[in-house]
C-alpha cells in the first residue's frame, strides 16, 4: 500500500490551491483522495480571501492550473474527429474523456481554495467532486493504456490534442462565485449528462470488449456526475436567494455576459431531473 502523502498546508483550503498547482496528474489524484480522506484534520478558514494575498496571486498566476505539458491544447475546431469503429478513434474517445476529468478535478479544487464566505458544507462538497473526479480520471487513464494496438507505444494521457474550454470558462468566472456555479457545474459539466447516452449507444454499436467495457465505465461517471451537477444546482440556488435574484433570469444574464455556448437538445431530461433542474429550466434550455 502506497505511504501517505504529507499534506503540505494544514488549512484545508490553502492544501487545495497546493493540489491545484500539481501538476503530475497521477500525483495530483493520489493526493486529492488523500486530502478529501484526511479533511477532517484540517483547519477550515471560510472568511479569507486568499486572493488578496499577492505572494497568491502571484502562484496562482504562474502555476494554475498545475497540468503536465501534454497534451497538446488546441482550438476546439481543431481536435480532430476520429471514429470510435477503429481502436485509435476510441483510444482518442475516451481521451477526450479522461481530459475533461482531468480538468473537473482542477475546477473543483478551484472552487475550494477561491471563494471565501460560503458554508462549510461549499468546500466540503467541492472537495467531495474533486475525489470523485480524481477516481474517473484514473479508470479512464488505466483503460486508454490498455487500449494499445499490438506492436504500438501504450496510449497515456496526452496521447491526443484536447482544448482548454472547461477551463476558460474557470477564468471567465473567477470573479463571482454565481457565474462559477451557474456556468461550469450546471452548464459544461452538465453537458456530460446529455452526451454520454449518446456515446454509449456508438460503442453498443461497436460491441469490442474494449468498448462494452468502456460502456461501464461510463455509467460510474453518469451516476457521479449527477450528484455533481446537484451540487452545482444547489449552491447556485443558495447564491441566488441570497441576493434576491430568479435563478432563470440570471442564468440568462449570466450565460449572455460571459458568452457561454448555447445548449442544443437533445437533453437527457430524466438525468437533469434528478440533478435538481426544475421545469422552468428545462423548458428554457428548449428555447433558448
Amino acid at each position: 500500500m502506497q505511504a501517505p502523502t504529507r499534506l503540505i498546508h494544514p488549512e484545508l483550503r490553502r492544501a487545495a490551491l497546493d493540489l491545484l498547482v500539481c501538476a503530475d496528474p497521477a500525483e495530483k489524484c493520489q493526493r486529492v483522495r488523500e486530502l478529501f480522506e484526511r479533511r477532517a484534520e484540517l483547519a477550515l478558514d471560510t472568511a479569507t480571501d486568499l486572493t488578496a494575498d499577492p505572494s497568491i496571486a502571484a502562484l496562482v498566476q504562474q502555476q494554475v492550473p498545475g497540468r503536465p505539458p501534454r497534451p497538446r491544447l488546441v482550438d476546439p475546431a481543431a481536435v480532430p474527429q476520429r471514429s470510435p469503429f477503429t481502436l485509435e478513434g476510441r483510444a482518442a474517445l475516451v481521451h477526450a474523456i479522461c481530459h475533461i476529468e482531468f480538468n473537473a478535478i482542477n475546477l473543483a479544487l478551484d472552487a475550494v481554495w477561491r471563494f471565501p464566505g460560503m458554508p462549510a458544507a461549499f468546500y466540503d462538497d467541492w472537495l467531495r467532486v474533486a475525489a470523485e473526479e480524481a477516481y474517473h480520471f484514473g479508470l479512464l487513464r488505466a483503460h486508454l493504456q490498455r487500449l494499445a494496438a499490438d506492436n504500438t507505444p501504450a496510449w497515456d494521457y496526452g496521447a491526443f490534442d484536447a482544448h482548454d474550454g472547461l477551463w476558460a470558462m474557470c477564468e471567465k468566472t473567477a470573479h463571482d462565485p454565481t457565474a462559477r456555479m451557474a456556468l461550469v457545474p450546471r452548464t459544461l459539466e452538465a453537458r456530460g449528462l446529455d452526451a454520454t447516452p449518446l456515446i454509449q449507444a456508438k460503442l453498443r454499436k461497436v460491441g469490442t470488449a474494449d468498448a462494452l467495457e468502456a460502456i461501464g465505465l461510463l455509467d460510474i461517471i453518469l451516476r457521479d456526475e449527477v450528484g455533481h451537477v446537484a451540487i452545482g444546482n444547489h449552491w447556485y440556488r443558495w447564491l441566488c436567494e441570497r441576493q434576491g435574484l430568479e435563478p432563470v433570469a440570471h442564468y440568462r444574464h449570466l450565460a449572455r455576459l460571459h458568452s457561454a455556448p448555447r445548449l442544443r437538445p437533445p437533453f437527457n431530461d430524466e438525468a437533469r431531473r434528478r440533478a435538481g433542474f426544475s421545469q422552468a429550466e428545462l423548458d428554457y434550455l428548449l428555447g433558448a
